[in-house]
């Protein structure tokens, strides 16, 4: 696992967003065209924001939406797709992007969804840490069996407190029980998969994930098993590693 150490968030995004880009670019040059996951969240606004800045043929890239809330209105403030419509998918000339639709048959969205990313192997997947650890929206204890591509998920209390303390919802009560998520075996199939993650509220999420034992109560710890994650951190998330990470 490659790491890297920002000074603040800014630069972290920079980073994460250009190593994207090279990556992205490197596909295109080998292939016709490329796959890519994007993430959400407040973790990737900076990454976002330089992302849509890069030179790159997007003509020729498709990308793939890692979760959305069940029964959440695309026009809610929390809605996955009306985050990543405003800051990405509207700013770049993609070949296509395929959303989560967490307002359809949630089985049926699955199998949907399932069968395009079958058919587009990811190249570069976009990714975050949850506070609880969790990777895409499989919380603790998360399906590390799951041969699905998508699938229906609970989101635990953490996870639904964390989406509420960072102002995407006014209570809890409001926050969905529910989601569509990316599978952990299905993240894992990327060719590359560079996972960013900000802020002194996640460096103990970010500590059992790096150096713990792999498990599905550390959901974000599976990345252990890939043997091109870069893990892009500033000082705050990264502050509970060892030295021997850090080397």
């Amino acid at each position: 696992m490659d790491i890297f150490i920002a000074d603040n968030k800014k630069e972290l995004g920079k980073y994460a967003a250009h190593l994207g880009a090279k990556l992205i670019r490197e596909g295109l040059a080998q292939n016709e065209a490329v796959n890519i996951v994007v993430a959400t969240g407040a973790s990737q606004f900076e990454m976002l924001e330089e992302l849509v800045k890069a030179d790159l043929d997007w003509s020729r890239v498709k990308g793939f939406h890692l979760d959305e809330y069940l029964d959440l209105s695309i026009d809610h403030p929390a809605s996955f797709r009306k985050y990543l419509k405003k800051r990405f998918v509207e700013k770049v000339p993609l070949n296509e992007f395929y959303y989560v639709n967490g307002q359809s048959n949630p089985e049926e969205e699955c199998q949907r969804l399932g069968k395009l990313i079958n058919e587009h192997p990811i190249s570069v997947a976009f990714v975050g840490i949850g506070e609880n650890a969790h990777l895409a929206f499989n919380d603790p204890p998360a399906d590390f069996d799951t041969s699905h591509p998508f699938l229906v998920v609970d989101l635990d209390q953490a996870c639904r407190t964390q989406q509420l303390n960072e102002g995407w919802f006014e209570t809890l009560s409001d926050v969905p029980t529910r989601a569509i998520s990316m599978s952990i075996k299905q993240i894992l199939t990327s060719t590359h998969i560079i996972c960013t993650v900000p802020d002194q509220r996640k460096a103990m999420a970010v500590a059992k994930s790096v150096e713990g034992e792999v498990t599905p109560m550390v959901p974000a710890s599976a990345l252990q098993t890939h043997p091109q994650v870069h893990m892009c951190l500033d000082r705050d998330s990264a502050s509970q590693l060892s030295q021997t990470s850090l080397k």
